[in-house]
């Protein structure tokens, strides 16, 4: 006798889950919200699709010693910046989600990936937002090759089971998630129901088929992915498409991959044929002027496996405001001001009455603690309104006592600057390499006292 499955009830809003329904999300206060969820529905799915969940399951017990380690074999996606980001590759059995804002460029990305993939193997492109003449305008304006890409829309998900199982496809990409839909859950399309089970189901059917899936996800207002959480526990590699007004430039950070680098970034330039990958974004970035203005400093921040140089600026000016105002655009506001609260316990500078302005140039947003030394040396320079050398970089983390701690990857940074013609670096005392750099001269400080001495 069949063990009948409790229900289970999820808000449609934030993904939380309860064992009975109630009126209000006691997570996200969301009221009317929460719908019944059916899971591991397979009533339509291909049978052939329908045993297990991570592709052939084996029952026999094993050590890990006795498991073959054969090279997992990697599917160029046809450029070299997004496969620096995937780590190497895709993965064939793999499922990469692509999140971003409208408008960014996910299905641009991906027609353009369709087109050399499409080359070599049997790829299918499911549209669900767009009609097959759209994709067929895209492609033509971008100029690409459409011989060999294949399109179907489609937004029923036992209906696409159906279509994997009959073509077969190596690679199939899914546009969007959000539009997919199972006729056995009663929940509108892109709700946190759908979402869920018709991810379930597409992965299923990637692990079991050994094809890549490829799933483009839309993000909230606020940022962040739609959709419960599960979904990113459910895919191999999770990559979000990053794209500012203002600038033509988009970036590509992995924030989960199972066969690479987490945090990776590729850097990509929106024109008029698409999206052009930039081999060297550090130049890119460090477009300044023949006379550098007072209140900018280079440093340089760790990118998953590989360094970027960006600059610094900082503006410092007398406050009208009672409360004089600490803007950042690219940094944490919070570090800022504690860094200011350093800088006038140990450092004798007081900037309590002045408005703070500090800027990442080219729209970079700096995670790390790297840069806490080329800050503070940036708001002197606008403070004191004198010019930092123009081939100056610096790094290092500056401690609540006034310390300056060292960085990770500190010579590989300071190899990049050299590279771009820097000729001279402030870096901790224990990041000073043991055998003297050809062309740059370093300078290895132990307190912020230290630094401040070098130039001001």
């Amino acid at each position: 006798m069949a063990t009948r499955k409790k229900p289970v009830f999820v808000c449609n809003d934030c993904g939380a889950e309860y064992t009975k329904w109630q009126g209000q999300c006691s997570e996200c206060k969301a009221w009317n919200t929460i719908v019944e969820v059916r899971l591991g529905s397979q009533a339509r799915v291909p049978r052939s699709l329908r045993s297990g969940y991570a592709g052939n399951l084996e029952p026999e017990i094993r050590t890990l010693s006795e498991i073959k380690l054969d090279d997992v074999p990697r599917v160029s996606s046809g450029s070299d910046e997004l496969n620096l980001v995937l780590g190497g590759g895709l993965v064939q059995g793999s499922c990469v989600l692509l999140g971003g804002e409208p408008g960014a460029g996910k299905s641009t990305l991906l027609l353009q990936v369709l087109s050399h993939l499409a080359m070599k193997n049997t790829a299918l492109y499911v549209s669900g937002e767009e009609s097959s003449q759209q994709i067929a305008m895209r492609a033509h304006r971008l100029d690409l090759p459409m011989s060999h890409m294949k399109i179907v829309s489609e937004t029923s998900t036992e209906n696409l089971c159906a279509i994997v199982e009959k073509h077969k496809p190596a690679i199939l990409i899914v546009d969007s998630i959000q539009v997919m839909h199972v006729e056995d859950i009663d929940s509108a399309p892109g709700s946190v129901a759908q979402v869920r089970e018709s991810a379930a189901i597409l992965v299923r059917l990637a692990k079991q088929t050994g094809m890549v899936l490829i799933i483009v996800g839309h993000v909230t207002k606020d940022g962040t992915l739609a959709g419960p959480k599960v979904l990113e526990h459910m895919i191999d590699c999770s990559l979000m498409l990053e794209a500012s007004t203002d600038s033509h430039f988009r970036m590509v950070r992995s924030q989960k991959n199972r066969f690479g680098a987490v945090n990776e970034l590729g850097v990509f330039a929106m024109t008029d044929r698409g999206l052009k990958e930039v081999s060297n974004p550090s130049a890119i970035f460090l477009q300044r002027d023949s006379e550098v203005s007072p209140g900018s400093v280079v440093t340089s921040t760790w990118e998953g496996s590989r360094p970027l140089l960006v600059e610094l600026q900082a503006l410092v000016s007398d406050s009208a405001l009672g409360n004089p105002r600490r803007v950042t655009v690219g940094l944490d506001q919070n570090r800022l001001s504690m860094l200011l609260a350093v800088l006038q316990r140990h450092g004798g500078i007081m900037v309590g009455d002045q408005d703070v302005y500090v800027n990442v140039v080219g729209g970079i947003k700096i995670l790390e603690t790297s840069a806490d030394l080329a800050l503070i040396l940036c708001v002197l320079s606008s403070l004191r309104n004198l010019s930092l050398p123009s081939d100056l970089l610096v790094l290092g983390e500056v401690g609540l006592a006034g310390e300056i701690r060292p960085v990770v990857n500190g010579q590989e940074r300071m190899r990049e600057a050299e590279k771009h013609g820097f000729r001279c670096a402030i870096v901790p005392v224990a990041n000073n390499p043991k055998n003297k750099m050809k062309k740059m001269k370093v300078i290895a400080v132990k307190r912020l006292t230290d630094a401040m001495d070098v130039f001001f």
